[in-house]
């Protein structure tokens, strides 16, 4: 049954628009990824905080640094290798 749905069903619109977007804003700007995070295990009961996190600057900014470190790492790790 579930099978069935899934093969009817016909791409939306929006999500064709949404591809077709997020292929311009890659190549008129800068590259981005999105994410989808799951509210880590154990956390369930701290749900409105965990949603309101997407909304967070201080958040995006601590994010931001992550990914900043890890790609530092990653180059100063592919650096050595060759």
């Amino acid at each position: 049954m579930v099978r069935r749905w899934i093969k009817s069903r016909k791409r939306k619109p929006e999500l064709e628009y949404d591809e077709t977007k997020r292929k311009f804003e890659m190549a008129m700007g800068k590259p981005f990824i999105i994410l989808k995070v799951e509210i880590p295990t154990g956390f369930e009961d701290l749900q409105s905080r965990f949603l309101r996190l997407e909304s967070d600057d201080q958040f995006h900014e601590e994010v931001k640094d992550l990914i900043k470190k890890r790609l530092l790492l990653e180059k100063h790790h592919q650096e050595n290798i060759t």
